[in-house]
């Protein structure tokens, strides 16, 4: 059965980097759906700069890079992240990961985003007077679901991938239907979900505590509300980490200076670096940084996280040009 489930994810990771060259070569920039699969949630991530891809090795690794997923030593592994983004956008993410016989057997992972967009005033076409007429009780929303399994194949390499159903309401609207003799309106209701799948691996070099990873997030097949098809937001990362410490320090258990640097090609947005910083003291309590390249709106994030008795609270905070800058809020058990 390990050996089933270990070549059929080889099979998989063989078929996206088959298909991977064709699709990254079509620029079709800012022709993507479902843009709420973008927003990072994780606030240690998103402190620093989002170049998580070979950081995590807890059930938050599902938003970044599945890989990540087979690190965990712990039996259970819990995260929750809340986070209010521009226009009042409430975002509220989770996963949870468990380990069987130290990975003996793997690790399986489930994740959930719910995303609240508020209250809408709406307005639709109507056979009135006016023209239109307001819409009440139907307000947009957006939620994910995910399954995923996670394995170390060896002491230096780490691959994993979730498959997640995504779903979008716009709401509701009236279509006009034409005949010979008269013009009428027939509502639909504007839902839209689809299956996608993440993938990703790990690799440990064996030159001190350098990582190298890879991810690959959001692969679909193209959908559509009408007429024009789109694709949901496609991104291929590559990253790479080390500790700085390993070159001037003794005392490995007292002190951490992460460094980490994502390459990120997305369909839908230009190429971009992501550079993050976490300095770790005793394992209590980190200090974090990072960096953005462009990006037009914000480029830098900060935030802190402490830990104790199995008990995480991280907080970002990332300042925006023009909107309100964004904070978040993540929150992590493990036993």
């Amino acid at each position: 059965m390990k050996k089933i489930i270990t070549y059929l994810m080889l099979f998989e990771l063989f078929c996206l980097l088959f298909y991977l060259p064709t699709v990254l070569s079509q620029d079709k920039l800012a022709q993507t759906g479902f843009q709420f699969l973008s927003v990072g949630t994780s606030a240690r991530a998103t402190a620093m700069g989002e170049a998580y891809t070979t950081i995590s090795r807890a059930s938050d690794a599902l938003f970044y890079n599945p890989a990540g997923l087979a690190g965990t030593p712990h039996l259970f592994d819990i995260s929750f992240n809340q986070m209010k983004w521009i226009a009042d956008i409430n975002y509220l993410s989770g996963s949870i990961s468990l380990n069987f016989k130290n990975g003996q057997y793997g690790v399986f992972g489930m994740s959930f985003m719910a995303i609240d967009y508020g209250e809408f005033f709406l307005t639709r076409v109507a056979s009135n007077e006016q023209g239109f007429e307001d819409i009440t009780g139907s307000t947009p929303d957006a939620f994910v679901v995910g399954g995923a399994y996670a394995r170390q194949l060896s002491d230096r390499f780490f691959i994993g991938s979730q498959i997640k159903y995504t779903h979008q309401k716009l709401g509701e609207s009236l279509l006009p239907v034409y005949s010979e003799t008269d013009t009428s309106f027939q509502a639909k209701d504007y839902a839209l979900g689809t299956v996608a799948l993440d993938f990703g691996t790990i690799y440990k070099t064996g030159f001190k505590s350098l990582v190298f990873g890879m991810s690959v997030r959001n692969f679909s097949r193209e959908i559509k509300y009408e007429k024009e098809g789109f694709q949901l937001p496609l991104t291929f990362k590559i990253g790479i980490s080390m500790d700085l410490m390993d070159f001037v320090r003794s005392d490995s258990d007292q002190h951490l200076f992460l460094l980490s640097i994502d390459a990120v090609h997305p369909r839908s947005y230009p190429e971009f670096l992501n550079i993050g910083l976490e300095y770790n003291f005793i394992n209590l309590l980190a200090l974090r940084a990072g960096y953005i390249s462009n990006h037009e709106e914000y480029n830098f994030a900060y935030g802190f996280g402490v830990r104790k008795f199995g008990l995480s609270l991280d907080f970002s905070y990332t300042p925006f040009y023009t909107f309100n800058d964004i904070t978040r809020l993540s929150v992590n058990f493990t036993f």
